[in-house]
């Protein structure tokens, strides 16, 4: 067993870089209590929590971490939802993940905080629908101190909940947005968006962004982005003025 002063306390972590007061992806300090409110009928919740939690890992220079990934939903949360399916995880994910499916919100809540008392895991998502008792401000500020104590970070996916009081460091609003057009095959789908609203954070001021999921990681994109109509400039899509490109290059 680890001691318990192998892991990061929340003042050291802080301690590594000064907060910045606007929010970004690959900031160095993250909180290790969030939550995400979203609709239960597009998976943005999940996919989102997914996001930021690769990103942390990899601002903290974790993202070669082979713990694994703990995922905890109760059974509203499954019905409406649905469970993780592998096949659309992250690669660097899949081989890792355990999932509970807990009957109820109060076997869900003892799973979590079991989860960030756990120093052997990379991190921890969490899945609850509605709103109910047992999530008290109680609740969340056992997961909270637990989180920071042990420096296993949760993100707490609300679905079809309202904002009630709460712990939390840091509370999102996310709603699916429109990806970016695919670079070479506008028939494909393109890369995963998000429209978010962070409403309350310790160290940031409340913003509204629209962020991407594209193999480098998790980044912002203009809320109007000029559509790519054309691939990387390259000069491969240039005419060939009546020759095609082969000629061109032996030319």
């Amino acid at each position: 067993m680890p001691s318990p002063s192998s892991g990061p306390s929340c003042a050291r972590v802080l301690a590594r870089a000064k907060p910045e007061p606007r929010w970004r992806p690959g900031l160095a300090v993250q909180p290790f209590h969030s939550e995400i409110f979203a609709p239960a009928g597009e998976a943005s919740g999940a996919g989102l929590a997914l996001a930021l939690a690769r990103d942390a890992l990899k601002a903290a220079g974790e993202s070669d971490d082979l713990r694994q990934v703990l995922w905890v939903q109760d059974r509203a949360a499954i019905r409406l939802g649905g469970r993780p399916c592998l096949g659309g995880l992250p690669p660097d994910l899949r081989h890792r993940l355990i999932h509970v499916a807990a009957a109820t919100p109060e076997d869900a809540l003892f799973a979590l905080e079991e989860g960030v008392r756990c120093r052997d895991l990379a991190c921890v998502i969490g899945e609850i629908a509605g709103n109910p008792r047992a999530l008290s401000f109680t609740a969340s500020r056992r997961l909270s101190l637990a989180a920071e104590r042990h420096g296993v970070r949760l993100w707490l996916v609300r679905l079809d909940a309202e904002p009630g009081l709460s712990s939390a460091r840091m509370r999102w609003r996310v709603r699916a947005a429109p990806s970016p057009p695919p670079r070479w095959n506008a028939a494909a789908p393109g890369r995963a968006a998000w429209h978010v609203e962070l409403f309350r954070a310790r160290a940031h001021a409340p913003g509204e962004w629209i962020l991407c999921d594209d193999k480098a990681g998790l980044v912002l994109a203009p809320a109007h982005a000029p559509a790519i109509t054309t691939p990387d400039p390259v000069g491969v899509a240039r005419p060939t003025v009546g020759r095609s490109l082969a000629a061109r290059i032996h030319a």
